[in-house]
C-alpha cells in the first residue's frame, strides 16, 4: 500500500491513470511479491529450521538417527526442502492477490481511480509468463532458504550459544542468497518486460 501511494501520486500528476494498474501488477508479480514473501518466510521458517535442527545436533539426536540406520538428510532435510519449494509459490500468489486488491481499493478510496480501471490495466499488462516466472523465482527462493537454514542447523556446534549463532547466520545468509538469486533470475527472465507496459498505456 505504501508502494501504491508513491506510485499512484506521481502517475496521477502525469495523467497516466490508465497505466497505474498495469505498472502495479507488473511490479507485484515480477519483483515485490516473490521477494517480500521470501524475506518473511526466511525470517519465520528459515530461523525455525536452523534452530530446530541445531538443537537436534547439539543434543546428539541426529547421531541417534544414524545409529538407528536412518539418514538425517533424507529424514530431516529433504522433506523441509520439498515443502518450502511447494509452499512459496502459493504464498507468493496470495501476496500478489492481496497486494493488488489493497492497491485497487486504496487507489479508489484516496485518489478516485476506479477499481475497474486498475483491474483492466492490470489485465492488459500481465502475461501468463509474468506469473509463471514469479512462481519459478519463489521455488528457487524456497530452495535457497531451506537448504541454507538446514545446512546451518545440522552443522551447529557449541550448545545453546551455537544454536543462536546458527539461527542468525542462517537468516542472514538466506537473505543474501535471495537478493543474489533475484538479480540473476530477473536479468535472465525479464529482458523484454518493458514491452508489457505498451499494452496498458
Amino acid at each position: 500500500m505504501a508502494f501504491t501511494i508513491q506510485f499512484v501520486r506521481e502517475f496521477t500528476r502525469l495523467g497516466l491513470n490508465r497505466s497505474i494498474g498495469g505498472v502495479l501488477a507488473l511490479a507485484f508479480s515480477i519483483e515485490l511479491s516473490p521477494v517480500i514473501t521470501s524475506i518473511v518466510v526466511a525470517g519465520r521458517m528459515g530461523s525455525a529450521f536452523a534452530a530446530e535442527l541445531g538443537t537436534m545436533q547439539v543434543s546428539e539426536q541426529t547421531d541417534t538417527l544414524r545409529v538407528l540406520g536412518a539418514d538425517p538428510i533424507d529424514y530431516l532435510i529433504t522433506p523441509r526442502v520439498i515443502a518450502s519449494c511447494l509452499a512459496l509459490p502459493f504464498l507468493t500468489l496470495m501476496c500478489f492477490t492481496v497486494g493488488m486488491a489493497s492497491s485497487a481499493l486504496l487507489s479508489d478510496a484516496v485518489y478516485g481511480i476506479s477499481i475497474n480501471i486498475i483491474m483492466d490495466s492490470a489485465h492488459r499488462a500481465l502475461r501468463p509468463w509474468d506469473i509463471v516466472s514469479a512462481m519459478i523465482k519463489s521455488q528457487v527462493f524456497g530452495a535457497i532458504i531451506s537448504v541454507i537454514s538446514c545446512s546451518w542447523g545440522v552443522t551447529t556446534k557449541g550448545g545453546a550459544k551455537g544454536v543462536g549463532e546458527s539461527t542468525t547466520s542462517a537468516v542472514v545468509m538466506s537473505l543474501v542468497g535471495i537478493f543474489i538469486a533475484d538479480f540473476v533470475l530477473s536479468s535472465f527472465f525479464f529482458q523484454g518486460a518493458g514491452d508489457s507496459l505498451k499494452n496498458c498505456v
